[in-house]
Parts: structure tokens; C-alpha cells; sequence
């Protein structure tokens, strides 16, 4: 077997594991890796910030499923990758973290830029680890996409000391291959008690969470639904999981994102069979109103995601893909019937009656008229990202989406910035796709500086930023609980920070809204011309500026901003 450099062998082993597209800096410590990419064919995005290159890895592999591929030098790079691979960890995205490191003789010497990087990075990783010899280096990455891929999705991390990378081992790529990843089937008496218990029920409701697109499961749910015409919600997660136009849309409950409808819906519903869903806290509020009096079945693919929040009536450690086959057949088989219409009805009656308006013609601006234009503007085909903040929170409320991992959002974690970063990956993923970055004045300045690599590298798409010149969560959580309005207020001179020309000064292009006349006008002429400059281009919405959201700590009892009809 010929000996070849261990980083070309590692490089081998990214190319096999279907990574085409990187995102990094590079830096002294690992530089090696550097040198094998450079004829490889796997493309190269250099970013401005490692924070940038975990995001856009994160946009990657949420768009193609695959694991998507971070680089960056020793010491404060690893460090800076940490709040990216905390967002994967939180939301199941299987990204690889790939750090140089000092030589491994000098560790224990405080050298320049040696940093423990394993052990900072272990409570936020499924699994992060130190190649301390070369010919382990490409069986470690190996296993790290494994691990990555397995079971419940997640981020990997390793570490690579520069002696370690100098080295050759012996390699013949023709004779390796992906390790396999174990099938997590349904135990099958569980999925016959599901279906008994979905058959026991007079009001059920199929919940979608993020393991269902994770799992590409979304056709199997469709099939479920209509097979036994059984109403589906979806968790924020979950968005794209179901058309939201289908007559079973049963829309999505919680304490922020969340419809009217969607949570009188669950509240009137007597089983919940969940799907990849975790239960998380802005989902269900109080859990002894969630939990009420009704059933849960809990398929997950993690087993101690499982009783995590509450004991289910009924859990199911599956893929969710499986599972639903699994329950299909089995419905199949006993050709189970039972006539849901009327509470199929009750659900639709409760769409059209439960609503919230967002044909506001007022200046300033109201934020769900922005979410009119763009769900009147942007075919199904288009991919949506967003981040943390009210317009998170009126995004789930008032955005429509239709199709799996199409509507990608920093669900748990929601690092401010994200959106920028990730709308790069998407669109690394999927060079011919439109992509919209739905985004916050705050959170846009965060990682406003990965602009550059868009520019850079032509990766054109929209971003449309609602611009209240404040840290609006924040006021509003301040209001709720404190009474106040601290240190939250950014507005300066006359309408603060110039945003259309920080996107100027990055050779990009923007335009200001002021009028919801001018919005559908305004956001055609950006898509116009992020084609025609194959670069990022903004719309800044300046909506009024102490707008609130639709909160609440029970989902049976939310606070509304503005007024609604049958209140």
C-alpha cells in the first residue's frame, strides 16, 4: 500500500463522505490540511469569522442533510466555533469542526495558540477528539461523519496537532468507504399500540417536529394524515414538514410562535401522536395546561429524549421515517377506518375564525404586513432563514412554508448573526435555489462581516430586515416583567445605523421602506438585482418601533398585541 501525506488521505475521506464545499481560515496550525485541499476539487469559502464558517456549514448540511465541513486554525478559532457548534448540537445538525493545533510536544508548554479545544468543546459536540497519531487520522474521520449522521444528528469536533498532520501513513483510497450507519427500526408491538391508541381517539393530532424533515419523513406523514384524516401540527422546527395550505393543517401551538387556531386546536385535541419533536418550553408553555387531559405518543430516534420533559403515554425509540411506514402498513393491513370528520371540521372552522390580521396599511410599518408580502411574493421553491427576535416569533406566526427544509431557523439556541452565514451555506448547497434571509437590525451587525464572502464568491440572495431600532425581544421582555425599557433602545440620529450602506460598503446593495406600498415593489427589485449582481441585497423595513407579539406563558391564555376577530 503506497504511503501518501495523512491530511491527502484525510481529504480523501471528506471527498467519499460527499462533502464538495468547505467553509474556514486558515491559519499556521492547519495549514497542511490547506495544502492537500488545494488540488482536490473540494471548494473553498474563506470567511471572515470562524463563528461564520460553523453557520454556513450549519446552512449546508440543513439544506442537502449532509454533514457540513468548518476549518479553522488552533487556539481562539476553535474557540470562536463553539457558540456554531452549540447551535447544531440544540437544532440535530450534523456539521465537522476541523482545528489545527499546536504540536503535540509543546501542549503542556503553554504554547501560542494552544488551547484544550477537546474538552471546551465536548459539552456542546456528540463527540470531539484529538488525533494523536497519523494513521488513526482518517478512521477518526471516519467515525466523526458516522457519528455525525447516527441516531439523533449532531456536530463532531477534531482537533488535528500540526506534527501529527506533517506526517504519511500508508493509503489506498479505492479500498475504503463509509462506515454504515445503524437503522433505528420500530419496535413493532409499540407501533400496533399506536395505532390502537390513535384509533381509541375522537380527537387526534399528528405533531411534525423537526425529525420529521431530519428523517425525510414529510411524505410519510402526508400519507398518514390522509390515509386515516387525521389533522397535523407542526413545531417551529417542523416548519415545511406539511403544506400549510393542505386541509389538515392544524397550524402550530406555543407560547410565541404559534397560531390562534393551532393552540385552541391542541387545547381540544384528546391525543397527540409527537413526531421528533422535544417538547421545548416556547412550544408548550405551562405543561400542566400542554399536558392536560390528553394522550401523547413520543417517537423519537434518541431514546433519552423520552420522558425528557414528561412521560408520554406511549414511546417510541424510531426513525420517524420507519415508524410511519411501519404504522401505515400496520393500518393497511387491518384496514382501519374511523370517520375524523367532524373534528376535521371543528379544525377548519377554527382556521378561519382563530386569525390574526396582517393587512395593516399604517406608517409605520407593522411587521405582519411584511410577512403578506412575502408569502404573496416567494414561490414555495424559495429557501427561508431566520434567526432569534420578534421577527423569529412573527415569522412562525404569519410565514407560510410548504416544503421540507425549506424554511430553516436557529430554533434552540438562536445566536444573533446567524442568518447571513447560513443563507451562504444554503446557497453553497444549492447554487441554482433563491435564498431569503429574514433578519433583525440587532442580530444583522453580529456576523454582518461574512457579507465579504458573499461578495467574494458570488453567492447572491435576498435579506429583508425588519428595523424597529431596538432590541425589540428584549424591550418587550423588559415591559412584560420589569416594567421597563433598559439599555435596549439602539436608535441614533435620524434613523441609526446606515445599513444600505454597510451593504454599499461590502459591494453590496440595498434599498429602505418606509411606506407597505412600496414593499412588494421593493422586495421584486431586490430579487431582480441579487441575480443581476450576483450578490447579497437588502430590504430594510422600518417598521414602528415598539410593536409587540402575540406572548404568553400558557398556551390557553396569550397576551395579543392588536386587536382580533372573536376574541
Amino acid at each position: 500500500m503506497p504511503k501518501v501525506p495523512v491530511m491527502q488521505a484525510v481529504v480523501d475521506v471528506l471527498k467519499s463522505e460527499g462533502v464538495d464545499v468547505t467553509f474556514g481560515c486558515p491559519g499556521a496550525a492547519i495549514l497542511p490540511l490547506y495544502a492537500a485541499m488545494e488540488d482536490s476539487g473540494i471548494k473553498h469559502l474563506i470567511v471572515r469569522h470562524e463563528e461564520g464558517a460553523t453557520h454556513m456549514a450549519d446552512g449546508w448540511a440543513r439544506t442537502n442533510g449532509n454533514v457540513g465541513v468548518a476549518i479553522g486554525t488552533s487556539g481562539p478559532a476553535g474557540t470562536n466555533m463553539i457558540t456554531g457548534l452549540y447551535t447544531a448540537q440544540a437544532d440535530s445538525i450534523p456539521i465537522l469542526c476541523i482545528t489545527g493545533q499546536a504540536v503535540s510536544t509543546k501542549l503542556h508548554q503553554e504554547a501560542f495558540q494552544a488551547v484544550d479545544i477537546v474538552d471546551i468543546a465536548k459539552p456542546v459536540t456528540k463527540w470531539a477528539v484529538q488525533v494523536k497519531e497519523a494513521a488513526q487520522a482518517p478512521w477518526i474521520f471516519r467515525e466523526a461523519f458516522r457519528i455525525a449522521r447516527s441516531g439523533r444528528p449532531g456536530p463532531v469536533l477534531i482537533d488535528l496537532p500540526l506534527d501529527v498532520q506533517k506526517q504519511e501513513i500508508e493509503w489506498d483510497p479505492a479500498l475504503d468507504a463509509p462506515l454504515p450507519i445503524p437503522a433505528v427500526e420500530p419496535h413493532l408491538p409499540r407501533v400496533e399500540r399506536a395505532l390502537d391508541l390513535l384509533l381509541e381517539a375522537d380527537r387526534p393530532l399528528i405533531l411534525a417536529g423537526g425529525g420529521v424533515i431530519l428523517g425525510d419523513a414529510h411524505e410519510q406523514v402526508r400519507e398518514l394524515a390522509e390515509l386515516l384524516g387525521v389533522p397535523v401540527q407542526i413545531t417551529l422546527m417542523g416548519k415545511g414538514s406539511f403544506p400549510e395550505d393542505h386541509e389538515l393543517f392544524a397550524g402550530m401551538t406555543g407560547i410565541q410562535t404559534s397560531q390562534r387556531y393551532g393552540n385552541q386546536s391542541f387545547l381540544e385535541a384528546d391525543l397527540v401522536l409527537a413526531l421528533g419533536a422535544r417538547f421545548g418550553d416556547r412550544h408548550t408553555g405551562a405543561l400542566d395546561t400542554y399536558r392536560g387531559e390528553r394522550k401523547f405518543i413520543h417517537v423519537d430516534i434518541e431514546p433519552t429524549q423520552i420522558g425528557k420533559v414528561f412521560g408520554p403515554d406511549l414511546g417510541i425509540v424510531s426513525d420517524t421515517r420507519l415508524f410511519l411506514d411501519a404504522l401505515i402498513d400496520a393500518a393497511r393491513k387491518r384496514n382501519a377506518k374511523k370517520d375524523y370528520s367532524e373534528w376535521v371540521s371543528r379544525v377548519g372552522v377554527l382556521k378561519q375564525t382563530l386569525t390574526r390580521p396582517d393587512d395593516y396599511d399604517t406608517v409605520p410599518i407593522k411587521a405582519p404586513r411584511v410577512y403578506r408580502e412575502i408569502n404573496q411574493i416567494f414561490p414555495p421553491e424559495a429557501y427561508f432563514v431566520t434567526a432569534i427576535g420578534l421577527y423569529q416569533i412573527w415569522g412562525g406566526q404569519f410565514q407560510t412554508a410548504h416544503l421540507p427544509r425549506h424554511y430553516q431557523v436557529c430554533g434552540q439556541a438562536g445566536p444573533l448573526g446567524w442568518e447571513i452565514p447560513a443563507a451562504i451555506g444554503v446557497k453553497s448547497a444549492e447554487p441554482d435555489a433563491e435564498v431569503v434571509a429574514v433578519v433583525g437590525d440587532y442580530g444583522f451587525q453580529f456576523l454582518v462581516e461574512e457579507l465579504a464572502v458573499a461578495a467574494q464568491y458570488n453567492v447572491p440572495f435576498v435579506i429583508i430586515m425588519l428595523n424597529n431600532e431596538y432590541l425589540g425581544l428584549i424591550r418587550q421582555a423588559e415591559g412584560d416583567a420589569f416594567g421597563m425599557k433598559t439599555e435596549v433602545d439602539i436608535h441614533y440620529d435620524e434613523y441609526g445605523t446606515d445599513n444600505v450602506k454597510i451593504m454599499e460598503a461590502y459591494g453590496c446593495s440595498g434599498r429602505r421602506v418606509f411606506e407597505p406600498g412600496d414593499l412588494a415593489e421593493t422586495i421584486e427589485w431586490a430579487r431582480k438585482e441579487a441575480v443581476a449582481t450576483s450578490r447579497p441585497v437588502l430590504v430594510e423595513v422600518m417598521i414602528e418601533r415598539e410593536a409587540n407579539t402575540a406572548r404568553g406563558i400558557r398556551i390557553d391564555a396569550m397576551i395579543e398585541p392588536e386587536p382580533v376577530p372573536n376574541a
